[in-house]
C-alpha cells in the first residue's frame, strides 16, 4: 500500500472516530439534560459550532436516537435509545414483569424499574397506574440522579467520593426541595443502611416517589412507586411494605449471586 493511500485511510479513521465522539458527546449531554436542550445550549456543553451540532442531531434525529421535543423547544434522547436500553435488560425485565404488575395493582400508583446506564437512572420497565390522577414517567427516560428516588437508590452502592465525581460539586436546583451535594451525601448514608431511597418534590412539583435497591445478576436495578405527593404523604408506609415484597420476588429469580 502506498503511503499517500495509507494517509488517506488514517484520515478517513481519524475523521469516524471524531464524528463518533462528537455524536457520543450530544448525546451524553442531552442525557444529563432530560428535559431538553437546544441546538445553541448543547453546542455550549460541548464545545462546537452549532452549525456542526446542527449536523450531528439532524443525523442521530434521523436514526431516532435524538428527538424534538415541539418545534422550536428544543430536543431530547429519542426514541431507538430506549429500544436499544430494554433489548439490553430483557432478561431482568421479563423476570420483574410481573412483580411491578402485582406492585402496581397493590398500590394503585404507577411503578418503575429502573438501573444505571453510563451516569444517569434510565427507565427500562414501568406499569401506568389505571387511575384518572396518576403519573406517567416516560419508557427511557433519563433521570437527574440526585434528584429521584430510584437515582438516590443507585447512587447509593456507589461510595461518597465516586458519587463527588459522577456529579460534581454544584446539582442542578430543580425544585425548591431539591437537594445540594451535602444534604445528598447525608442521606445516601441513611439509605444504604434502611435500604429504602425517596424523593418529595425533588424532580417535579407536586410528584413524590419511594425506591428500593433490588441487586441482580445484571447489576443494580430500583424498583420505584411514584405518586401524586398528595397520596404518596399518607401512604409512604404502605409503599414501602410493597416493596420489600415486590424485592423479594424478583430476587428470587433474579438475585446476584
Amino acid at each position: 500500500m502506498s503511503d499517500a493511500k495509507e494517509k488517506i485511510d488514517d484520515d478517513s479513521r481519524s475523521g469516524g472516530i471524531q464524528v463518533i465522539a462528537r455524536a457520543s458527546a450530544v448525546m451524553r449531554t442531552l442525557g444529563s439534560h432530560p428535559k431538553g436542550l437546544t441546538l445553541a445550549a448543547i453546542a455550549q456543553h460541548v464545545g462546537l459550532a452549532r452549525s456542526t451540532v446542527q449536523r450531528i442531531v439532524a443525523a442521530l434525529e434521523t436514526e431516532q436516537m435524538v428527538e424534538a421535543i415541539r418545534p422550536g423547544n428544543g430536543f431530547r434522547l429519542g426514541p431507538a435509545l430506549a429500544q436499544l436500553i430494554h433489548q439490553t435488560h430483557t432478561d431482568i425485565i421479563s423476570i420483574a414483569r410481573k412483580s411491578l404488575e402485582s406492585l402496581s395493582e397493590k398500590v394503585g400508583e404507577s411503578v418503575t424499574l429502573s438501573c444505571i446506564s453510563g451516569r444517569q437512572n434510565i427507565i427500562i420497565d414501568r406499569v401506568v397506574a389505571e387511575r384518572d390522577l396518576r403519573v406517567v414517567i416516560p419508557m427511557g427516560q433519563s433521570m437527574p440522579m440526585h434528584a429521584t428516588s430510584d437515582g438516590k437508590a443507585l447512587l447509593s452502592t456507589l461510595t461518597n467520593d465516586q458519587v463527588r465525581e459522577w456529579l460534581g460539586s454544584s446539582l442542578d436546583k430543580l425544585t425548591e426541595t431539591t437537594l445540594d451535594l451535602r444534604h445528598l451525601l447525608t442521606q445516601l448514608d441513611e439509605i444504604r443502611i434502611s435500604g429504602f431511597a425517596t424523593a418529595h418534590q425533588e424532580y417535579s412539583v407536586g410528584v413524590s416517589a419511594c425506591s428500593i435497591l433490588v441487586p441482580t445478576f445484571m447489576g443494580p436495578h430500583a424498583v420505584t412507586v411514584v405518586a401524586p405527593t398528595a397520596r404518596f404523604d399518607t401512604q409512604v408506609a404502605e409503599f414501602k411494605a410493597a416493596l420489600e415484597e415486590c424485592k423479594a420476588t424478583i430476587s428470587h429469580s433474579a438475585g446476584a449471586e
